[in-house]
């Protein structure tokens, strides 16, 4: 498995890194947050992306996508990483699609992912139940009453929570929490009635929310796949899902980096531009090295979910964890190197600290995969 780009993939990054550049950069992430926009994005530059095909990028094109696979996904990822781009290209392109992808029926697979990839529907999944990420910790309780499932419960930090139609929402019709039996995804309209939702705010501004479940009527035809058996489906989804966080994550790290040499490369202290002093030198090219090992790996994970291997969660949990710990360190030395005006709002650097803290605890942090890797691996 090459690990280089084709051209295709060269000029799909090259597009996508002029056009953010462009309409959806740090500064028009910071007016988002200044201003009063609950959705969390700009709907034009959201339309003009859907124009451009991203809504169904890593989409087969037998439900309407462009069929790049995660690969082409994962390069538009990164640069949106590089420029803080706040978009549904996470909550509904990333992690919602491939949900109904590993577990709708074709029907559903064929009215949704079109929807998607047109940028009509925009869906999100309701997982998370507590402050940390435990797929299987889920207690929201779905009871069959004659041919409608009633719903009970709470989810927090629900992605684009919101802007989205509809969502995927993760609840037991058998077992305990703790096990992977009983666990089903049920399509839920957004304007159901019982079904609530509130605004939080993390420290990067981006739009989440909690949804809470009183006594929802969910029709039984809106089950994605089989009553209790959504939990293989599901870490599969959650593995790509990671994988795509961690193509993210690289970008905001080499953004931060890049940044970062620019600037010691004119701040002078002592007479001297700070870049020359050799403590800040080593730390850079160290650095640098890091984020080569992380590219390389990002990129094999997302070439190995476009071979099909139908095991993900070594080389996703590999990947998140690698990104987590070099995102850590890249947005660090990011602030510490700049001094003062680092920790300043004014200046940017300090946005991509915010963004890569809430990316690496999205779906499982650098303690959760790092433990969940070497228990697969029998450590």
């Amino acid at each position: 498995m090459a690990l280089v780009l084709n051209e295709e993939q060269v000029l799909l990054r090259d597009s996508a890194a002029g056009f953010l550049a462009e309409k959806a950069t740090v500064a028009h992430q910071r007016a988002l947050r200044d201003g009063d926009n609950d959705r969390g994005f700009n709907d034009d530059v959201w339309r003009e992306m859907a124009q451009m095909g991203w809504a169904g990028i890593a989409i087969a094109e037998q439900y309407g996508g462009l069929g790049y696979g995660y690969t082409g996904l994962g390069l538009v990822l990164e640069q949106a990483g590089r420029n803080l781009t706040a978009s549904p290209l996470q909550a509904t392109v990333l992690v919602a699609a491939t949900v109904i992808a590993e577990l709708g029926s074709e029907q559903q697979k064929e009215q949704l992912l079109s929807a998607i990839a047109s940028g009509e529907q925009l869906i999100t999944l309701a997982l998370q139940e507590g402050p940390h990420h435990a797929p299987l910790q889920c207690s929201v309780e779905a009871r069959l009453e004659g041919e409608h499932y009633v719903l009970n419960g709470r989810k927090v930090l629900v992605l684009d929570a919101l802007s989205a139609k509809r969502f995927i929402v993760i609840a037991r019709t058998a077992g305990e929490p703790g096990q992977e039996q009983g666990l089903t995804a049920f399509l839920v309209e957004a304007d159901s009635r019982g079904l609530s939702v509130e605004r939080r705010s993390l420290v990067d501004s981006r739009a989440v929310g909690a949804i809470t479940l009183d006594t929802v009527k969910v029709p039984a035809g809106n089950l994605l796949g089989q009553p209790g058996e959504a939990a293989l489906g599901l870490n599969r989804a959650l593995d790509i899902a990671n994988i795509g966080l961690a193509a993210e994550l690289l970008g905001v790290s080499v953004e931060a980096f890049e940044r970062t040499v620019g600037y010691i490369k004119e701040r002078k202290q002592f007479g001297r531009v700070i870049g020359s002093f050799q403590g800040l030198a080593h730390r850079a090219a160290e650095l640098y090295a890091e984020l080569e090992l992380a590219r390389s790996i990002v990129l094999q994970a997302l070439q190995k979910i476009d071979a099909g291997e139908q095991d993900l969660s070594l080389p996703a949990s590999a990947a998140k964890a690698k990104l987590c710990e070099v995102a850590q360190r890249a947005t660090n030395e990011a602030i510490q190197m700049h001094g003062g005006i680092g920790m300043t709002d004014e200046h940017e650097i300090g946005f991509f600290i915010k963004r890569a803290r809430v990316a690496q605890h999205t779906l499982g942090d650098y303690n959760y995969h790092l433990d969940r890797f070497a228990r697969l691996s029998g450590f």
